[in-house]
């Protein structure tokens, strides 16, 4: 079968994004499945860290599915919500919509450019949950903030909470990144072990400034990941819990793939909502031959690439010359 792709990223967190609607390819999840392991394989095909289906909603403008690289299905994904919305709103000629995920229905709006000629969109990241049994994570009570975790060998303090991926994160001195430990703690949770026997998605948080954080995450199914939408705002959340910034006030989230800000809001019954605000980026648009009786197999039919790399690679540029001034000298 035909198959129309387009390669996006978020914050350098890149997808292929694959519209199912009005198209005749009857996936199943098994296809889905098959089909991400095949493309988002960097060695053997396109490559990506996971593929966004755009499906019809009976309640929303459109559902996302987010499937990661290693075939998992992800509850939620912001830098990749920033990519199916622009998609949506492009589609249907809108800059205001709604979009139906696993856990719930967020809303999608087109922002001013966070940077010269970047498209830029506004996420909402929600719900967010701090009982232990929505991450899961065993043995530590109700909730984690800012404590020690049982049975994990090391002191450092962490928070937990589900956006509804699952996150633990910790605020951090700039010198801990150059080590193992993130490396080491983030592998042993993402694979068999007693206290988050589904995985989790692991970030080092480093202040830079007040209303500037930079964040490094381990993202389940994926491993190093350039930038995790989720895994950005929570952090963000944390800071805030922690002291360290301010709610209602955007804070600019620096990470390995670049920028977003993110505003955290608190409704009146004390729960919150994030604003993830960033680019969504285009990099090109393919047709490709896949089989599911073959599915190891694919084949280009066409390919158009796109320009606006262009500007994003300037906002890279941009923020690493802050993180490094700031930051690491």
């Amino acid at each position: 079968m035909k198959i129309d792709v387009t390669k996006c990223h978020g914050s350098g967190n890149d997808f292929l994004l694959l519209d199912e609607v009005g198209k005749a390819y009857d996936f199943t999840d098994e296809d889905r499945k098959a089909l991400t392991l095949t493309l988002c394989n960097r060695e053997t095909g396109p490559g990506a860290d996971g593929i966004l289906f755009v499906l019809e909603s009976d309640r929303c403008d459109a559902m996302m599915r987010v499937f990661n690289s290693d075939g998992s299905e992800a509850s939620m994904c912001g830098n990749g919500l920033r990519c199916v919305g622009r998609y949506v709103c492009e589609k249907i000629g809108k800059d205001d919509i709604m979009v139906e995920t696993l856990k719930a229905d967020l809303h999608v709006s087109k922002e001013e450019d966070l940077y010269d000629g970047i498209p830029t969109y506004n996420v909402e990241i929600s719900p967010v949950l701090f009982d232990l049994s929505s991450l899961p994570m065993n043995g530590h009570g109700e909730k984690l903030i800012d404590e020690k975790v049982e049975g994990l060998r090391t002191e450092r303090a962490f928070t937990a909470l589900a956006v509804p991926n699952p996150h633990l994160i910790a605020v951090v001195d700039r010198d801990v990144l150059s080590g193992d430990e993130q490396k080491d703690i983030s592998e042993y949770l993402n694979g068999s072990n007693p206290i988050c026997p589904d995985g989790v998605n692991v970030s080092y948080v480093t202040i830079m400034d007040k209303g500037a954080i930079f964040v490094r995450t381990y993202e389940r199914g994926v491993g190093f990941t350039n930038a995790c939408g989720t895994a950005m705002s929570a952090s963000t959340l944390v800071t805030c819990l922690l002291g360290y910034n301010e709610k209602g006030v955007a804070v600019d989230v620096y990470n390995p793939g670049g920028k977003v800000r993110v505003v955290v809001n608190e409704r009146t019954d004390g729960s919150y909502f994030m604003e993830l605000i960033g680019n969504a980026t285009f990099m090109y648009e393919a047709t490709i031959q896949w089989d599911p009786a073959f599915p190891d197999r694919y084949d280009w039919e066409a390919k158009k690439e796109l320009d606006e790399h262009v500007a994003y690679r300037q906002l890279e540029e941009h923020a690493a010359s802050l993180v490094k001034e700031k930051f690491f000298l």
